[in-house]
């Protein structure tokens, strides 16, 4: 048995200072930081959040698109944070709820995947994993994205990376890679976003 500490076992400061805004997670800083580097979000727009427990990016995307926006939320858990009306939760699990499923507010101009698989501790499987929750985002917003709307998917850094970029490339006229400053240091995450959904 390891006896390695637990780095996410504690709450840190970003943890803290999420916590007194109203947030359940430090992971809304990623969101923002990708926000603002990229102006992603805006009033009136419609968002779909991809593993979205425990909430912190659907509450800051509602708060973002605000009365007029949409967001649908889905997650494999439960989520317990409260949002604003202009959100709908769904738990399930987006690798096998059909698309009409996750259509209740398409065509998004956002669609979101925090998704990561429940570590193994074997660093292949979870990556591979991560992969294939990372191209079911993008297939979901391909499928159900507006043209020239946006797709952010959480990917582990692997030798896949360079086929998760390719497939973005493929759709998008855009492609972009993040490490928003708030990722831990010991986490091996990037974001991958794609930028202005091509017309089918």
């Amino acid at each position: 048995m390891s006896h390695r500490r637990n780095p996410y076992a504690r709450a840190d400061a970003r943890t803290l200072e999420a916590k007194a805004k109203g947030y359940p997670a430090r992971s809304v800083f990623k969101l923002e930081e990708i926000d603002r580097r990229l102006r992603l979000l805006a009033s009136g727009q419609h968002v779909l959040d991809l593993g979205a427990a425990p909430g912190s990016w659907s509450l800051y995307a509602a708060e973002r698109v605000g009365a007029r926006g949409r967001v649908l939320s889905i997650d494999l858990s439960h989520i317990q944070q409260a949002f604003p009306e202009n959100v709908r939760v769904i738990q399930g699990d987006a690798l096998d709820l059909a698309n009409d499923a996750l259509s209740a507010f398409a065509p998004y101009d956002v669609v979101l995947s925090d998704m990561a698989p429940s570590t193994s501790g074997n660093k292949v499987r979870d990556q591979t994993q991560s992969f294939e929750l990372f191209m079911r985002g993008l297939e979901v917003a391909v499928a159900l994205g507006k043209p020239g709307s946006a797709y952010v998917g959480k990917l582990f850094m692997s030798g896949d990376f360079q086929a998760a970029r390719a497939a973005v490339k493929a759709h998008y006229e855009k492609e972009q890679t993040i490490r928003p400053s708030g990722t831990r240091s010991v986490s091996s995450e990037v974001f991958l976003v794609g930028l202005r959904l091509r017309s089918p």
